[in-house]
C-alpha cells in the first residue's frame, strides 16, 4: 500500500481502553500510538506489534499545544486520518486539581481542535470521557455554554475552573468530563466540514489499572457500593468499551456525529433514583 493510501488510526492514550479499540480498528492500518510517558508508548507499541499490527510511536504530552499539533501533524504525513481516538487522562487519586484540568479537559480539547483540520473524509473520531460527566450535570446553563464554546486557548481563565471555586481533584475531574461531552457536541461542526464525524463515549467503572488505583484508594467503600447498587451488579471490561466505541468509529454509525454515549451499568439511574449519592 502507497503512503499516501495508508489510512492512520491515531490512539492517544494506548492504555487498556485505548488498545482495546485500536485492536478492533487497527487490523491493516498503521496504528500510530501517543502518550505523556514515551516508556509506556514503547510497551504498548511492543505489545501490539507483537499481535501483529503495524505501529508506529510518537511521545506526547496532551497538555501542550505545540505538541498535540505536532501529533496531528504526523499523523497526516503518514496518509489518510481515519479514525482518532483520544483516551488519555489522569484520575482524581492520580492526580492535581490543575493537571486534571490541564489533561483532561484543555488536553482534550486541544485535541478535537488540531484533528479536526486532518482528519480524512469519512473519518471519524472517539474521545474516551466518563459516567462522572453525568453524575452532576446538568451545570447552570452559563457554565455549560462556556465549556462548550469558548475558545481553547481561553478555557482555563473562565472563573469557576479555578481551583479555589473547584474545591476537589473529584469535582474538577467530573467538569471535566462534562466539558469533554460539550466540547465533542461542537467540534463535531468543524469535523463535520471535512466529511469526519466525531462522538464521545462516557464509561462507568472500567477494570484498568487506572481504575484500581481509584478502587484501591480513599473512595473505595463508595465504588464497592456502586457495584452492590448499579443495575449491572458488576464492573466492566476494556473490550466492551472496544465494542461500544468500534460501532461509533464504523460505518453503522455514519448518521452519529457529536454525541455521547453513557455505558456504566445503571450507575448514572441509580443515582437520578436516590439510590447512590455522589462520593
Amino acid at each position: 500500500m502507497s503512503e499516501q493510501n495508508k489510512e492512520i488510526v491515531v490512539v492517544i492514550g494506548p492504555g487498556s481502553i485505548g488498545q482495546a479499540i485500536a485492536r478492533r480498528v487497527g487490523s491493516g492500518r498503521t496504528l500510530l500510538l501517543a502518550a505523556h510517558s514515551e516508556e509506556a508508548t514503547k510497551a504498548a507499541a511492543e505489545q501490539l506489534r507483537g499481535d501483529g499490527f503495524e505501529v508506529a510511536t510518537q511521545a506526547t504530552d496532551i497538555s501542550d499545544p505545540a505538541q498535540v499539533e505536532a501529533l496531528a501533524a504526523t499523523a497526516a504525513g503518514m496518509g489518510a486520518v481515519t479514525h482518532v481516538i483520544q483516551a488519555a487522562g489522569v484520575s482524581p487519586t492520580q492526580a492535581s486539581i490543575e493537571r486534571i484540568l490541564h489533561v483532561d479537559l484543555l488536553g482534550t480539547a486541544y485535541v478535537l481542535d488540531a484533528f479536526a483540520r486532518v482528519v480524512a473524509p469519512g473519518g471519524a473520531g472517539i474521545v474516551v470521557a466518563s459516567m462522572a460527566g453525568h453524575r452532576e450535570s446538568p451545570y447552570e446553563r452559563e457554565i455549560e455554554h462556556a465549556l462548550a464554546t469558548t475558545p481553547t486557548d481561553q478555557l482555563l481563565a473562565l472563573p469557576f475552573l479555578k481551583s479555589d471555586q473547584i474545591g476537589t481533584t473529584v469535582h474538577a475531574y467530573a467538569l471535566s468530563k462534562r466539558a469533554n461531552s460539550l466540547r465533542v457536541q461542537t467540534a463535531a461542526a468543524a469535523w463535520g466540514k471535512r466529511g469526519g464525524r466525531v462522538n464521545a463515549i462516557s464509561p462507568g467503572v472500567i477494570i484498568t489499572p487506572l481504575a484500581l488505583d481509584e478502587l484501591s484508594g480513599p473512595r473505595r467503600e463508595w465504588f464497592e457500593h456502586v457495584r452492590e447498587v448499579c443495575a449491572a451488579k458488576r464492573f466492566a471490561t476494556s473490550d466492551e468499551v472496544g465494542d461500544a466505541a468500534a460501532f461509533l468509529l464504523g460505518p453503522q454509525a455514519g448518521f452519529i456525529t457529536g454525541t455521547d454515549l453513557l455505558m456504566d451499568g445503571g450507575v448514572t439511574s441509580a443515582l437520578r433514583v436516590g439510590e447512590l449519592t455522589t462520593p
